[in-house]
């Protein structure tokens, strides 16, 4: 499977959205900075009942089936073309290496934890994108990450005890490194159905996960329990369903960069929740570390509305297929 530069139409990103399409836009940031709030800390409770990465491929499995279901009932196609390599690259790497990765990392690391080792995305992202050419890496941009990242590292020296297990540690800072490069080869291609692509990205991922489990010996008991179901539909319905679909959705809407910062704004409202949901302590160093990650946001969005010199037109290039939107 070859990376080949995707043609980009070049006036779409300099029309300025409309009022409404703006509010929907940051509808579906909040929506899966919401969600996915709560996923870390669901996903360390599944783990207590069914073996990690197989819960990863259970969970691809029915979200394959859902998804799938809904795009045949409102005649959406398979995608073709560029718009098929790019969700298969975002397959491979959101679904095939993240998911395995991060549930695996998750069965050692708290919840909270994890949540603030996938604060690195934004670097990760601006690293990506600027790589592909899909967006610059300007100073204020450099500054909102320093600044978040800042304010999460703040946070991780309020939530931190004892010695860290050196292999999950690196995994889930793996895992965030290709969940960023997913989304980022998901940009490259063009504008399709958020469903189609998860769809998709699902039925391609699945097999990779699977063959991490059976690689790492686990049993596979099938989610009889409360406490195996349960997690597993919320992690479906409200995770894959919910907000894989709706950041698939944004992501031809915004810059990769700005999206990002879901993933620093994530660990203030995850340390939160663990604060409601099992009564852990808030630090002031949670506080403060929220403040700095707030800030490093506010930042984010003044760059992206600074504007900046046109990249410079893709050389021409044959036609290529496109796929249904």
């Amino acid at each position: 499977m070859s990376v080949r530069p995707e043609p980009r139409p070049a006036a779409a990103a300099a029309t300025p959205p409309g009022p409404r399409a703006a509010a929907l836009s940051w509808a579906a940031f909040s929506g899966c900075t919401l969600i996915w709030s709560s996923t870390f800390l669901v996903i360390s409770i599944g783990n207590d009942a069914l073996p990690p990465v197989w819960a990863a491929s259970l969970r691809l499995a029915l979200a394959a089936l859902i998804l799938g279901a809904v795009a045949l009932a409102t005649g959406q196609r398979p995608p073709r073309g560029a718009a098929a390599r790019a969700a298969t690259w975002y397959g491979v790497l959101q679904f095939g290496l993240n998911f395995p990765l991060l549930y695996w990392g998750e069965k050692v690391l708290p919840s909270g934890l994890t949540a603030v080792l996938f604060a690195t995305v934004p670097l990760s992202a601006a690293l990506f994108t600027h790589a592909f050419g899909l967006e610059r890496i300007t100073p204020l941009k450099v500054a909102a990450a320093v600044v978040a990242l800042a304010g999460v590292a703040v946070i991780f020296s309020g939530q931190v005890q004892g010695a860290i297990p050196v292999l999950p540690f690196v995994s889930v800072l793996a895992a965030a490194s290709v969940a960023s490069l997913g989304t980022v080869m998901l940009k490259r291609g063009p504008r399709q159905s958020p469903f189609v692509t998860n769809a998709w990205g699902a039925l391609v991922g699945l097999p990779i996960a699977l063959a991490f489990s059976f690689a790492l010996g686990e049993p596979h008991p099938l989610p009889l329990t409360a406490a195996a179901l349960g997690p597993l539909l919320y992690l479906t319905l409200a995770g894959s369903v919910g907000a894989f679909v709706l950041m698939a959705w944004l992501v031809h809407r915004w810059p990769v960069t700005r999206i990002s910062f879901i993933a620093v704004v994530i660990p203030t409202l995850a340390v939160t929740l663990g604060w409601l949901v099992r009564g852990e302590r808030l630090r002031a160093a949670t506080f403060a570390g929220s403040l700095l990650v707030l800030a490093g946001v506010a930042i984010s969005i003044a760059s992206d509305r600074r504007p900046h010199a046109p990249a410079p037109a893709p050389p021409a290039r044959g036609p290529d297929t496109r796929g249904d939107a």
